[in-house]
């Protein structure tokens, strides 16, 4: 509570500089009172007011002068309504969704991102790590990382791992900052310009958007419900000679569907046949409630790279991801990251291992489950009610992957939709070959609002 009361107070200073400044009583470049003047005018300690100069001064409202006082700092034109917020005329190429999404108001409906709202995640463990990573030596908050990482989380990610057939050791965990940034690395590793890459027809529009940044020349399998077609993954083996294939196994981006053990047993085969590394991306395992065989479990890590991060089921704020492969890619990996990122981000990584370890969290993945389950019934059901069909219905996760009714569009939907402050995922955005027209991948937790629903329904009235 005494903590609380100081930021009150602190919140007060700024508050009234900024109003001062907004009403132009303050205009640029006057001098602001003195810290014991205002001091006396509010009511607060001078250090109060100290710190509170100090926040403002950090956000560049206000600059001091030593040796003489604080001023007003010279205001730049305020930025036109016109500038704020996403471009409707941006084509739909593999970034439109991440823009759009990332681009609009915290307060608009956003089915078409890949997060959960804010609400869903663990606040609790959250706060609970933050409170303890507070009380940390000096060290866990100033210093860099280990190149590998924080080993008691990769203690842990190891041990998370093992649970779902894998087996890797502390010393084969690579700490990343995130689940795209694993992906850069690998791609950084193992690819030159021109090389080719498998990925799944539809697949996850980031690993497009990455493999066209490493000027790869990507190649799309179709996807069924139980994996890639085994036999256009042969095919496309034999006839362009893939360095790479990315992919999701446990939970898929954007179908939700599941890689059958059959299926996983061929594509293995088949990757050793040819000389390809498969990179697995687990982001999502933490949704399912019974954990399905991982092409890295079958292959031992041996042709087959995992990653994962925490940020759909923890924090996307929190950035932490790893890699987990033999050890003589990750050495390579980590002079990668070294070199592109120096050392690795321990405040984030203690933040995650203490989150990860509170008894709060499992309950919430526990809780999570349930919600997602009940929103895939009950969202399902509300498209179905306007004659958009889900594809299959997933086992677990957030997506469902629809086709609209014939004639429709999904990328006029989309653009139709953004125009009344509604952001959608239309199919060609995940599609190499853009042959996605009429699907649309919906994120069922971000579908609460009611909005959502209405706008839907009357962009689609109005097509």
């Amino acid at each position: 509570m005494a903590e609380e009361a100081v930021r009150t107070r602190i919140d007060l200073v700024r508050t009234t500089i900024r109003e001062r400044i907004a009403a132009r009583s303050l205009a640029a470049g006057a001098k602001l009172p003195s810290v014991r003047a205002l001091a006396r005018t509010l009511r607060v300690s001078v250090s109060t007011v100290v710190e509170g100069y100090g926040r403002l001064a950090a956000e560049g409202a206000i600059v001091s002068r030593p040796g003489s006082g604080f001023y007003v700092a010279d205001q730049i034109a305020p930025m036109a309504l016109s500038a704020v917020g996403p471009k409707l005329d941006r084509a739909i190429d593999p970034l439109w969704i991440s823009r759009q999404s990332l681009e609009a108001a915290d307060d608009a409906p956003k089915p078409g991102c890949g997060w959960l709202p804010a609400s869903w995640f663990p606040d609790a463990s959250l706060r609970r790590a933050l409170r303890a990573l507070s009380r940390a030596e000096a060290g866990a908050l100033a210093d860099y990382g280990s190149p590998l990482g924080l080993p008691a989380l990769r203690q842990l990610v190891g041990r998370r791992l093992g649970e779902r057939g894998v087996e890797a050791a502390p010393d084969q965990i690579l700490l990343t900052e995130s689940g795209t940034q694993a992906i850069d690395l690998i791609c950084r590793l193992l690819l030159e310009p021109g090389d080719t890459v498998l990925v799944d027809d539809p697949c996850y529009f980031n690993f497009r958007a990455l493999l066209r940044a490493h000027r790869a020349e990507v190649v799309g399998v179709p996807y069924t419900p139980a994996g890639p077609d085994v036999e256009a993954f042969a095919a496309a083996l034999a006839a362009r000679r893939p360095r790479l294939y990315i992919t999701n196994s446990a939970v898929h981006n954007p179908t939700g569907a599941t890689l059958s053990p059959a299926v996983a047993h061929r594509v293995l085969k088949l990757a050793d046949l040819y000389g390809i590394v498969i990179v697995e991306d687990d982001i999502f395992a933490d949704f399912e409630h019974t954990p399905v065989p991982r092409l890295a479990g079958f292959d031992g890590l041996d042709r087959v790279i995992q990653i994962g991060s925490f940020s759909k089921t923890l924090s996307a704020a929190a950035r932490c991801g790893f890699i987990a492969a033999r050890p003589d890619w990750l050495d390579g990996l980590v002079d990668l990251r070294i070199a592109t990122a120096f050392g690795g981000g321990h405040l984030n990584e203690a933040l995650v291992c203490a989150a990860l370890t509170d008894g709060g969290y499992r309950r919430h993945v526990e809780t999570l489950r349930t919600r997602l389950a009940r929103a895939r019934r009950a969202v399902g059901q509300a498209l179905r009610d306007l004659g958009v069909e889900p594809w299959i219905e997933p086992r677990a996760g957030m997506f469902l992957w629809c086709m609209l009714p014939e004639g429709l569009d999904a990328a006029d939907l989309a653009r139709a939709a953004l125009a009344k402050g509604l952001v959608l995922a239309p199919g060609n955005a995940f599609s190499p070959s853009f042959t996605a027209g009429r699907f649309m991948r919906f994120n069922v937790a971000q579908m609460e609002d009611p909005r959502t629903l209405e706008t839907l329904r009357s962009c689609l009235e109005a097509r």
